[in-house]
C-alpha cells in the first residue's frame, strides 16, 4: 500500500446512526470490508488488486461520533506536519472547529473554509 501524499484526498467518513446496519448494507450493496474499532467506529478496508494486501489499509470509514449529513461524507486531507496544516488553514482563513486531537492511528483536526465546508486533516503521527 502506498503512503498518501501530503495534503490530498485521503479518506472519506460517513456519519451514522447505527454502524451495525451501515456496514450490514454497504457490505450487501457494494461488497465492503471493514476493519472494526469498537462499537462506533468501522474502517472501510481499501479495495486491492494485489492479493498480499492484507494490511487493513482503510480509504474511509462509518462513525457513530458524526451526524448523518445529507449535505455529504467528511472528507480527510492527510499531512506531513499537522501543526504546520493547522497554521496554513487559519492563515487562509479557515476556522478550526475541532482539535487538533489523537485518534487511533494518530492526530487529527476539523475545519471549515469561508464557505462553511468542513473538512479534516490528519496524519499518522
Amino acid at each position: 500500500m502506498s503512503h498518501p501524499t501530503h495534503h490530498s484526498i485521503s479518506y472519506i467518513e460517513f456519519g451514522v446512526t447505527d454502524l451495525a446496519a451501515a456496514r450490514a448494507f454497504y457490505e450487501s450493496a457494494f461488497g465492503w470490508q471493514f476493519n472494526d474499532y469498537g462499537p462506533e467506529y468501522a474502517g472501510i478496508k481499501s479495495p486491492s488488486d494485489d492479493p498480499g494486501d492484507s494490511d487493513g489499509g482503510e480509504i474511509g470509514g462509518l462513525s457513530t461520533f458524526a451526524a448523518p449529513n445529507a449535505d455529504g461524507p467528511l472528507v480527510l486531507l492527510f499531512s506531513t506536519d499537522l501543526d504546520a496544516s493547522v497554521d496554513a488553514v487559519t492563515a487562509a482563513g479557515g476556522t478550526i472547529v475541532a482539535g487538533p486531537y489523537d485518534f487511533p492511528g494518530g492526530r487529527r483536526f476539523e475545519f471549515t473554509d469561508p464557505s462553511g465546508n468542513r473538512l479534516g486533516v490528519f496524519a499518522d503521527s
